[in-house]
């Protein structure tokens, strides 16, 4: 157990079990989400409380990646063993579809493997059942020589049980010893792993960490995380322990046409066969009953009439959002323009008004704005996530995926990415790393940035209600195909000449259509909008303060703006020299050239500054895509975080266009400026949704594809497609209209 005496638990099991849905019913509103060290890899972690028998426990639960093995294929797998291993967790949960036992067990052999202490839960008993399934767990548990409880988490049952279970367990193993599940791997390789568990027994070889039998055995699957670890650790002896993996491989190859890992995962699958042979599991006759799942998958998943029907649900969600989140966005705007007017009669003229009001209030406050409808998108994803709809999108895209050199598993990376509106490209280019295919990989990782993320959701929204008003549903989804089809293209020009190499076989697990409860909606829903709102008061507020400097800094000389302070100052004495009972006309003309000498006075500033500077210094090349300097300026922002785009646009505005009299919006000034034509606000759209990513999913992406090249690419190559489409259709909307 912990120092504070809670028991510590890792929650594992593989995508598609219900594995976060048993998180959120175990944990509730007592947890919180982060990064595991110097990855990002998200990190899940949450605290539960349970009383029996007059006994009050607290538990600390870290719920690991989703895994189908132990074995470090990917950084999730890599990431579930280290923190086994370094953690060394009381006990583990390990969540299985109860309809899919034989597969899932794979992964609990594993961990028997390793010698941790795992309690078993069999999810999706009321699906199960409805297959005409009978599971004996009491005598499951007895096989494997542990505690099996049978649940359903996203009704709730059988989750306290499970946790008392895996409690009881933890107090049995209170010193921590592992005792770990020997498997005869047959006599091509028992022989070679018990030679190498001696040695390695005999050395102290890496034994601090694992079990001796374990690391035979990963010597012989070729784990590269162990083999590095073992050449750092002492070469000699990982020299030879390689030669006799290496002897062994050879020997499989030419005996039985296989190799040793092959051979292992046979005999696992032949340990889980014997369990499940001793009346573990029994199947009631169908009578010829087709599931509630097949049936849907007959109409939904259907060739001709499931894309159809996906894009019609894909349209609905952007209807819903817009219609339900229209009016608290139009609040939120409303109450950050009272807050920019209360803070300049509060704070006396000078930089600090100009910080507060233009960097901070503008910046920030044009982000916040758009949290209704990200609230509201973001539910929406989550259900159709946890209906099991969303798998099939991706298994009815992958026909479509392979005609442009893609793999089937590059859809859920699209997905995560925003294919379907918000996500992330972050944790879409890390989505990657499930391509076995290399090439297949850099193909998915450098196109997943064109999707619509959630960072680019608000920019978008802004200009669908600026230049598409009443259709801003249809312009974000016409967007979203946009977004899609850019992505495929792209990928066929690359895998056409930098990416050549063949497409790999796709093979993907449906998991049954369920209906999502209440509860895992809202948790969901709030953890990716809490991410957003904390972006905006970290990450952009920082990044919206250092613009603001940029744009502030350095001032222009005061002798050249004297003509335009005495333009202001014989402005403001015209309107105040003005008897009382002068016409509104007269004194509304005054007024408007008074604002217009104030707006002169600040863009002056705003140009002398130094993303002024750069901005027009870029305006020669850019204009041909219609884009002025002040757009630029929010495009070099939008390379550091996109959702800093519609922050840097609001303070360009704010500061160069002064009006106190009027509450900011952002929308209203590009509404009123002659200049922002549709053919330009479609030419933006265009460019934010392919330019640049953002820097975290550079880094993410050099991380993923293990080369700052393929980083920096992506860079130019998005950036440089991006400039052609706004360019083809600024100039060619101009010739139009």
């Amino acid at each position: 157990m912990s120092d504070s005496g809670k028991i510590t638990l890792a929650l594992a099991g593989n995508p598609n079990a219900g594995k976060t849905t048993m998180f959120n019913a175990l944990t509730g509103a007592r947890q919180h989400v982060g990064n595991y060290p110097g990855i990002t890899v998200e990190r899940k972690e949450g605290f539960a409380t349970l009383a029996t028998g007059g006994e009050k426990r607290e538990f600390h639960i870290t719920d690991l990646p989703g895994a189908y093995s132990l074995t470090a294929y990917t950084q999730e797998e890599l990431v579930a063993r280290n923190h086994l291993v370094d953690e060394r967790p009381d006990a583990v949960i390990h969540v299985l579809n109860a309809g899919s036992l034989e597969r899932n067990l794979y992964l609990t052999v594993q961990f028997l493997e390793l010698g941790v202490p795992v309690a078993l839960g069999l999810n999706m008993m009321d699906e199960a059942r409805k297959k005409g399934l009978t599971i004996d767990s009491d005598k499951l548990g007895e096989l494997m020589s542990a505690p099996v409880v049978e649940t359903v988490a996203r009704a709730g049952k059988g989750v306290k049980d499970l946790l008392a279970a895996a409690g009881d367990l933890a107090e049995t193993r209170k010193d921590h010893t592992w005792s770990p599940l020997e498997i005869s791997y047959g006599p091509d390789l028992d022989p070679a792993i018990t030679e190498m568990t001696e040695k390695i027994e005999a050395a102290g070889f890496l034994t601090d960490r694992y079990p001796s039998r374990w690391l035979a055995v990963k010597y012989m699957e070729g784990d590269e995380q162990i083999l590095t670890l073992g050449r750092n650790a002492d070469i000699d002896l990982a020299q030879e322990l390689e030669a006799v993996t290496a002897r062994v491989s050879e020997h499989c190859q030419s005996t039985m046409n296989t190799y040793p890992e092959a051979v292992i995962a046979d005999f696992r699958y032949g340990f889980i066969a014997s369990l499940l042979k001793q009346g573990i599991v029994r199947r009631e006759p169908l009578r010829e009953r087709i599931e509630m799942s097949d049936r849907l998958d007959k109409v939904l998943t259907h060739r001709a009439l499931g894309p159809a029907l996906m894009l019609g649900v894909l349209l609905l969600v952007y209807q819903i959002t817009f219609s339900l989140g229209q009016h608290p966005m139009d609040w939120l705007g409303l109450f950050f323009g009272w807050l920019g007017e209360t803070a300049e009669s509060l704070i006396p003229e000078g930089l600090v008004q100009s910080l507060v009001v233009s960097g901070i209030i503008d910046g920030v406050g044009g982000v916040l704005s758009f949290v209704p409808l990200i609230l509201i998108i973001f539910f929406l994803i989550a259900f159709l996530e946890d209906s099991g709809y969303m798998a099939r999108i991706a298994y009815m895209m992958d026909r479509v995926f392979r005609m442009f050199g893609l793999h089937g598993s590059s859809v859920m990376p699209f997905i995560v990415s925003g294919g379907v509106g918000g996500g992330c490209a972050v944790p879409g280019v890390m989505a990657s790393r499930t391509l076995r295919s290399r090439k297949e990989k850099l193909a998915t990782l450098l196109t997943a940035p064109f999707m619509a993320c959630g960072a680019k959701l608000p920019v978008f929204i802004l200009l669908a209600g600026v230049f598409f008003p009443h259709h801003e549903a249809l312009a974000l989804f016409l967007i979203t195909l946009s977004a899609w089809a850019f992505a495929l293209f792209a990928a066929r020009i690359l895998r056409s000449t930098l990416i050549r190499g063949p497409s790999t076989p796709f093979v993907m697990e449906l998991p049954p259509y369920r209906m999502p409860t209440l509860r895992g909606l809202i948790i969901h829903t709030w953890e990716r909008t809490w991410q957003y709102i904390k972006k905006a008061g970290t990450v952009i507020l920082a990044i919206s303060i250092l613009l603001w400097a940029a744009m502030t800094f350095p001032p222009p000389h005061e002798a050249d703006l004297a003509p335009l302070n005495e333009a202001v100052a014989e402005a403001q004495a015209h309107v105040d020299g003005f008897p009382e009972d002068t016409d509104q006309a007269t004194l509304a003309q005054a007024e408007d050239d008074l604002a217009m000498a104030e707006a002169a006075l600040a863009e002056a500033g705003l140009a002398n500054s130094l993303a002024g500077r750069l901005g027009r210094a870029l305006e020669p090349v850019s204009q041909s895509a219609g884009f002025e300097w002040r757009t630029n300026i929010a495009l070099i922002g939008g390379v550091a975080a996109k959702e800093v785009i519609i922050s840097t646009l609001g303070t360009a505005y704010s500061l160069g266009d002064v009006d106190p009299e009027e509450a900011f919006s952002l929308a209203g000034h590009i509404r009123s400026d002659p200049t922002w034509t549709t053919p330009r606000g479609i030419a933006l759209i265009l460019f934010i949704l392919l330019y640049s990513p953002c820097f975290v999913t550079v880094v993410a992406i050099r991380q993923e594809a293990g080369s700052w090249k393929w980083a920096l690419f992506s860079i130019v190559f998005n950036t440089a497609l991006a400039f052609g489409v706004a360019v083809a259709v600024y100039q060619g909307g101009a010739m139009l209209l």
